[in-house]
């Protein structure tokens, strides 16, 4: 499988290429080697449940997800129930339970999915990942007259997230009103926790169909798992070949030789730069269906390694590369003046397609412009790998570190391969950088802050959630002074 598996290529990061100010050198790879080599077979315990993790004390279970059999079995015994009746598939969640869904949309169906009715093998798909109310309200009065042939997935391990859950009861209250309470069930499914929380008694009442968290992987992590899975298949994606990329990667991933473990020697050389002072990720695909694993990999990158506290949840450390994202070749005419003159504070990840899904010419060029015969009858492939080599080469000319991560062609193999390699990266990171990588303890305050200023009620911090209310109140109160 080795012509179909993705490549890790670090060579422009090295002393030979960017010089010794900006390089890695053989012997600090050596060294890398060393600290990480020790930690390979203990993180495969890790993530498979086998053990403590080195981060946390508990274990984490994602690397499971890949050959998992049960999951997939049952997310396509609900899709062959429901897909035959569907033709729209809403999506309602947040963070976790959409950036993957979106991902896997993006990458793994034709830009016209929602509007090419000839080809399209599955619904239509939406995902609402926010409360803006004109852009769900706009979407509702487009679904009004659509909802008999319309399945919401509401995502929520407990449905005590404010978004979603004021999603749900949005749409609880249409569906109601349009069907009545009996067939909820013909319109909704939860994924949810497997025995408790809110959404899960909100189903058990109506009997809705429900798919599972997994216990013990992170929303971040779940991509793999029913989270993303459900909406994957029910638009056509092959999710077999999704797993079978995801176990293909974990086995490169979990090999003992630091040389040829890609997620290994990603995570050291991004550790390395971080300590150097660079503490920006730049993450730029060279492929518009690849363009929202950059995405997933924000959430993915931020949440698991920003973190204020070391281990003992008491030295403050406040680590943690800031992830961005670019589009190439859009982002050359809007970010590469910064990323090579402006400060040299960042590591660049870019993304390769070797084999596009299109082959798609230019014609001759005009008599008048005879200047363009440089692009006369060449593959539109051909030009956007140029910009990706041109933009590699400028970005080395000023000694920019940059990895690149070849893909043979975009399909649903590839795909789990990046998404396992860059979930085991950053567990790799999370151990170098000394912190608990699958915590998220800055998201909590500003969801208790929400639920305070949306008026729950009850004891808070020793107080109540009405105080709370009153003192965030009184911070964000506007002060007409400060008006101009």
């Amino acid at each position: 499988m080795a012509d179909k598996q993705i490549r890790l290529y670090y060579k422009n990061v090295l002393t030979d290429v960017i010089g010794s100010e900006h390089g890695i050198t053989k012997e600090q790879l050596d060294g890398l080697s060393k600290q990480i080599t020790p930690l390979i077979a203990k993180i495969k315990d890790e993530i498979t449940g086998g053990s403590a993790s080195l981060a946390t004390g508990v274990s984490t279970r994602y690397g499971l997800l890949p050959t998992d059999k049960q999951i997939p079995q049952l997310v396509k015994r609900l899709v062959r129930k429901l897909k035959p009746k569907c033709e729209n598939l809403v999506v309602l969640g947040i963070g976790g339970s959409a950036l993957g869904n979106i991902a896997l949309q993006t990458a793994l169906n034709p830009y016209t999915w929602n509007f090419d009715y000839n080809t399209r093998r599955g619904p239509r798909l939406f995902i609402f990942d926010n409360v803006d109310p004109a852009q769900f309200g706009s979407f509702l009065d487009y679904i009004a007259t659509r909802l008999d042939k319309t399945v919401f997935n509401v995502i929520s391990k407990s449905s005590q997230t404010a978004e979603t859950a004021a999603q749900l009861m949005i749409v609880q209250k249409l569906l109601k009103v349009k069907f009545g309470v009996a067939h909820l069930k013909d319109h909704i499914v939860a994924t949810t926790d497997a025995k408790a929380g809110t959404l899960r008694k909100i189903a058990a009442k109506y009997e809705l169909p429900t798919l599972e968290v997994p216990d013990g992987v992170g929303g971040r992590f779940s991509v793999l798992s029913a989270v993303g899975l459900f909406s994957a298949a029910m638009t056509g994606v092959n999710i077999d070949l999704l797993l079978a990329g995801a176990a293909d990667m974990f086995e490169r991933v979990t090999n003992p030789d630091f040389y040829k473990n890609p997620a290994a020697i990603n995570a050291a050389i991004q550790y390395h730069y971080y300590t150097l002072g660079k503490k920006i990720s730049v993450m730029m695909p060279y492929s518009y269906a690849l363009k929202d694993l950059a995405d997933w990999f924000r959430q993915l990158w931020a949440e698991s390694l920003g973190k204020r506290y070391a281990l003992d949840n008491k030295t403050e450390i406040f680590v943690g590369p800031t992830p961005i994202k670019a589009l190439g070749v859009t982002d050359q005419h809007s970010q590469v003046q910064l990323y090579r003159e402006g400060p040299n504070d960042k590591v660049f990840t870019l993304l390769e397609v070797q084999n596009h899904a299109r082959k798609l010419k230019t014609g001759p060029a005009p008599k008048i412009a005879p200047e363009l015969d440089y692009l006369a009858r060449k593959d539109l492939g051909e030009l956007f790998n140029a910009e990706k080599k041109a933009t590699e080469y400028a970005l080395c000319a000023s000694n920019r570190p940059c990895l690149t991560v070849l893909f043979p062609k975009v399909d649903a193999y590839t795909v789990g391969q990046f998404i396992f390699l860059y979930e085991a990266t950053t567990s790799f990171a999370g151990v170098l950088f000394g912190i608990n990588t699958y915590d998220q303890p800055a998201v909590e305050l500003g969801k208790q802050a929400t639920f305070a200023l949306m008026g729950k009620s009850g004891p808070y911090e020793g107080a109540t959630y009405e105080k709370f209310a009153e003192e965030i109140k009184s911070r964000t109160k506007v002060d007409e002074n400060f008006l101009v």
